[in-house]
């Protein structure tokens, strides 16, 4: 199939999605998975206000089941939506979330990572954005959150899984998650759950990190015996910790304002945290030592997603992002970046990961025995918008060399000025 109207068709049927307010939830926590790997859908979750009231009764039944300790089934989370690329159908599995125990109170008396289970009503026109986060308060998904929605209201939510379904069942109106950073390379997680998920790329924002060595207040720096973050920021402020003659153990944790909490609410004087200043300031932490990355060159780059798409345009850069695969393994991505190169489109990342559905592609010969190659799936940005017509071309000259082509979204560009000192 050669036409190019599926991948597109929603830019031209945009239609604005209403908003809405609520009170903060009771912080419950979830294990929520899919139990498929790559679908491409056309609408997803939130089709119609009908498909979104009936996944929250279906979720709503699930929970009072597990609460009064009877077994449950399987229920869906929504309506199977089956959606197409090059004529090749792939449909929607149902949606499986198991919640568990409530956990304790936070003393810290911050707003509490949202999960899925907690369920509001459908947004009404004209109220403030909620926009969902992984972390929790004082972590750098938070200040992207914030710098790509100022009027926002940022939600913590406990995993990225979560941060994408509570844009899907219409409890918050965009996400914001990262997806690469300039030290350490693409987080894979967010790129697998991009093809898991019907949600658009609507535009990106990139934040400088800018590490801060925290403890609690009148601890000295010479008494510490254990430093603690994500293994990320540990590894980004190796050189410094070295220089500052800290004799101290290096300890992996989740996150680095999760890191910055644990200090505060256990009240570990031995023990310092490596996040930012917002976290030291939310947990009651002192700054030991400001701007301890090693390279000043530590940018993360963070996707806003949402619903649905927004329309392309070419009154400002913008940037498209897509990801195809091809029965026939990596001996097609030369004819695909020769789409580009012809066109004089400029590539800003590529991308591959495992094809989870067919990990393994088997190909016997009678003389030389069985081969066994890897198959993969790309993930491609370039500089143009979908408006433009070299752009059409390319993707319609991409189609001719895949076997699946998705477009995750065409957005603006984040052109702000450079500014590694910002946090």
């Amino acid at each position: 199939m050669h036409t190019l109207t599926p991948p597109f068709r929603n830019y031209l049927n945009y239609r604005a999605r209403p908003s809405v307010t609520r009170a903060a939830p009771p912080r419950i926590s979830v294990k929520c998975g899919y139990n498929f790997e790559s679908a491409n859908f056309s609408h997803g979750f939130g089709s119609s206000r009908a498909d979104w009231q009936s996944s929250c009764a279906i979720l709503a039944s699930k929970v009072v089941s597990q609460q009064e300790d009877s077994p449950t089934g399987n229920n869906t989370g929504g309506a199977t939506d089956v959606g197409a690329v090059n004529g090749h159908k792939t449909a929607v599995t149902d949606l499986n979330i198991v919640p568990t125990k409530l956990s304790g109170e936070n003393k810290a008396l911050q707003p509490k990572p949202l999960t899925i289970t907690d369920l509001s009503p459908a947004p009404m026109h004209g109220s403030q954005l909620r926009v969902a986060y992984q972390g929790v308060p004082g972590a750098y998904s938070e200040a992207a959150a914030r710098k790509a929605y100022p009027n926002g209201e940022a939600i913590p939510c406990d995993q990225f899984e979560v941060a994408f379904q509570t844009v899907e069942l219409w409890v918050a109106d965009r996400a914001v998650l990262p997806v690469e950073n300039s030290l350490g390379g693409s987080i894979h997680r967010n790129y697998d759950l991009l093809l898991r998920h019907s949600l658009h790329i609507v535009g990106e924002v990139q934040l400088p990190v800018h590490h801060c060595l925290l403890a609690l207040p009148g601890v000295r720096k010479e008494y510490l015996t254990r430093v603690i973050s994500h293994p990320q920021a540990l590894a980004q402020c190796e050189n410094s910790l070295t220089k500052l003659d800290l004799n101290v153990a290096r300890e992996a944790v989740d996150d680095t304002a999760g890191a910055a909490e644990f200090v505060a609410a256990n009240n570990l004087r031995e023990t310092a945290a490596i996040a930012s200043a917002r976290a030291a300031e939310l947990y009651g932490l002192q700054v030991l030592a400001d701007g301890i990355q090693d390279d000043p060159s530590n940018v993360t780059r963070f996707v806003m997603l949402a619903r649905e798409p927004i329309i392309p345009r070419t009154d400002r850069p913008f940037k498209t992002s897509i990801v195809f695969a091809h029965d026939k393994g990596t001996s097609v991505l030369f004819k695909v970046l020769s789409a580009f190169a012809f066109r004089n489109i400029s590539l800003t990342k590529i991308e591959s990961r495992p094809h989870r559905i067919r990990p393994i592609r088997v190909v016997d010969d009678q003389s030389e025995g069985t081969a066994k190659h890897f198959e993969y799936l790309f993930y491609i940005d370039f500089e143009a918008s979908m408006a433009e017509v070299r752009a059409q071309n390319a993707l319609a000259e991409v189609q001719e060399f895949t076997s699946f082509l998705r477009v995750l979204g065409s957005y603006p560009m984040d052109m702000t000025p450079w500014n590694p000192s910002s946090s």
